[in-house]
């Protein structure tokens, strides 16, 4: 088929090269523009825009796209059978969603209607879901509400982090997009009104710590937003960055956010956590026994405080 191909983060990468090697005709890219990164703030390439690179394929990279009529019609005249998005980050107008013959398709990784929105993997952990998965749908004008075409699902265990449903995730939207091109007749369905939900766009202040939540409440916060943005907490004014913990069975009669021993176990508003991972200002993630080589910390120092 004749597509284009729209996408921004390294979720989008295995779709895009996955789409390549099955011989599609990729006649260009769409990716978010290069922006600074790094501590050195060097202007980057999105992975998506790397990747297209390597492949030799085209790349436009438009700020906006709303009114922007030049970029209507440049998509208009490409005459696609279809375009594919993932994780994009740039809202369709009913222009360019409606120039493909086939209409676009998003690779939406949750199970549609759950966790419409921008961060439906880390909401899926969040919400102690028992499953995720990857939705093809049809595209139209409203926020992840369009007919859907394909989907797959995947259990989440008590060890499943953002990062690894991410990859998970990744693969498996690569792998439906391919098979749902392959069988582009296959009958789209309305998604339910019933079971909607919402994922809303993350911010730093969704990783603070707050000691007085159960301990597996705090076990989900923490594997649902490592890498990003990370959740945090203060010992003794500092901003420490938790990496990963578990739940322990440490049993406690002490105020939420309490050291209660020298591995790290805090005191939760229910049950304990066990911190495994952390990481102080200017350093990098370590094990808790290498931080605490560097660092006392006493049973009864309180955290968050």
């Amino acid at each position: 088929m004749r597509l284009a191909f729209m996408g921004t983060p390294d979720f989008a990468v295995p779709s895009l090269f996955a789409l390549h090697a099955a011989g599609h005709e990729i006649v260009v890219v769409y990716s978010q523009p290069p922006r600074p990164a790094g501590r050195g703030q060097a202007i980057c390439l999105s992975p998506v825009h790397r990747a297209a690179a390597e492949l030799g394929l085209p790349v436009r990279v438009p700020a906006r796209l709303r009114i922007n009529v030049e970029e209507h019609a440049f998509f208009h005249a490409l005459q696609l059978d279809a375009a594919v998005v993932a994780a994009y980050g740039l809202i369709l107008p009913t222009a360019m969603l409606d120039a493909p013959r086939l209409g676009c398709l998003n690779i939406h990784a949750s199970l549609l209607p759950r966790w419409r929105g921008a961060a439906p993997i880390q909401a899926a952990i969040l919400a102690g879901d028992n499953h995720s998965g990857v939705t093809i749908m049809r595209m139209d004008a409203e926020l992840d509400t369009g007919a859907m075409l394909r989907s797959d699902r995947i259990a989440l265990t008590p060890t499943t982090t953002a990062a690894t449903l991410h990859d998970d995730l990744a693969i498996m939207g690569a792998r439906l997009i391919v098979t749902t091109l392959d069988q582009p007749t296959t009958p789209a369905q309305a998604q339910p009104e019933q079971g909607v939900t919402y994922a809303p766009r993350l911010t730093r202040e969704d990783g603070r710590i707050d000691w007085s939540q159960d301990a597996a409440a705090l076990d989900r916060q923490i594997r649902a937003l490592t890498p990003w943005p990370g959740t945090f907490t203060t010992l003794d004014g500092q901003v420490i960055k938790i990496g990963s913990a578990a739940p322990s069975p440490a049993r406690h009669l002490a105020p939420p956010g309490t050291i209660l021993d020298d591995a790290l176990t805090v005191a939760c508003g229910k049950g304990a956590l066990r911190i495994t991972r952390l990481q102080r200002p200017g350093r990098s993630m370590m094990d808790t026994n290498l931080f605490l080589r560097g660092q006392s910390v006493p049973a009864g120092t309180v955290l968050g405080s």
